[in-house]
């Protein structure tokens, strides 16, 4: 998509503000969805709560990612938190695709957050995008979140659902509370350890992201996960070597669900998730390894 324009929610987050800056350093024309009324050229005024989108701002548009949604670990899940994250996504992108949808010239795709939490606790099982959704709260979320979509996708508009995995970085998300726990000698395994947890490199998330829009043939869900998928236990030994430090605490299952409550149950599951589509549209991981994905993040 040679200097194309290109709208994006969620560019304050890690991936957001990472893929602005992607897009922005190869000479593409960024647009921001903002909360607030546009003070800048390159700002669009939205709403998720009212489901308001300044159309006008997405004219011309090539494409628009949409990667907007409250943090599902950044407080304690009681039923209104648990509201939040549920309508911030799928209110949010209901608002954006019906924005796309009523274009008299829409964009070629509309690339969607996800996250692989639709498949809920898949054990030592591997899925790929063909599996169904599993049961409890976030896959109920993935669902709804995916199906908001719909406008768009009646409309004509290429569709994409990005299940997101465990981005590997310092900055931020999940990872990014690991690090000084781990640069501090007091990490260690969560639970047993045994857990799968299906991780990517920032870099890599970033760029599959890019070869998402730039490859006509993806649709529908697309997991970006890394190729190998590591229990919680190879995680905690891969950030002691890389980190050179000690990894002997550990979180037993009741503490972690005394301190987070619910969401410790997600924190827990297994998910062995495999990147299929990306695999077979010829992706190529910079970071598949652990090892790699952990020492790219600390550069």
């Amino acid at each position: 998509m040679p200097h194309s324009r290109i709208a994006v929610s969620g560019s304050t987050g890690l991936i957001g503000a990472a893929l602005v800056r992607s897009l922005r350093a190869d000479g593409h024309e960024v647009v921001r969805l903002v909360r607030r009324p546009a003070a800048t050229g390159d700002e669009v005024e939205w709403d998720p709560k009212r489901q308001y989108v300044d159309v006008a701002g997405l004219a011309g548009c090539d494409a628009v990612v949409h990667l907007a949604g409250a943090g599902v670990g950044d407080h304690r899940w009681t039923e209104a938190y648990k509201r939040e994250i549920r309508d911030s996504r799928v209110l949010g992108t209901a608002a954006v695709a019906e924005a796309v949808a009523s274009l008299d010239t829409p964009p070629k795709v509309l690339l969607s957050g996800s996250a692989v939490g639709y498949y809920g606790d898949t054990g030592d099982r591997a899925v790929d995008e063909g599996a169904p959704p599993g049961e409890g709260f976030l896959p109920s979320v993935c669902v709804e979140w995916e199906e908001a979509t719909a406008p768009a996708e009646e409309a004509g508009v290429r569709t994409v659902h990005a299940r997101t995995g465990l981005v590997v970085s310092r900055r931020g998300g999940a990872w990014g509370r690991l690090f000084p726990l781990f640069k501090a000698g007091l990490g260690g395994r969560m639970g047993n350890g045994r857990q799968y947890w299906s991780f990517i490199a920032l870099h890599d998330h970033i760029a599959a992201l890019r070869h998402i829009l730039d490859t006509e043939t993806l649709s529908g869900p697309v997991n970006l996960t890394g190729p190998s998928p590591v229990t919680n236990g190879q995680v905690t030994a891969a950030m002691g070597r890389v980190l050179r430090r000690p990894t002997l605490f550990t979180a037993p299952a009741p503490a972690l669900k005394a301190a987070l409550g619910e969401f410790a149950g997600d924190v827990l599951v297994s998910q062995r998730v495999l990147p299929g589509q990306l695999l077979d549209s010829g992706f190529a991981f910079a970071f598949p390894g652990i090892d790699d994905a952990i020492r790219a993040a600390l550069r």
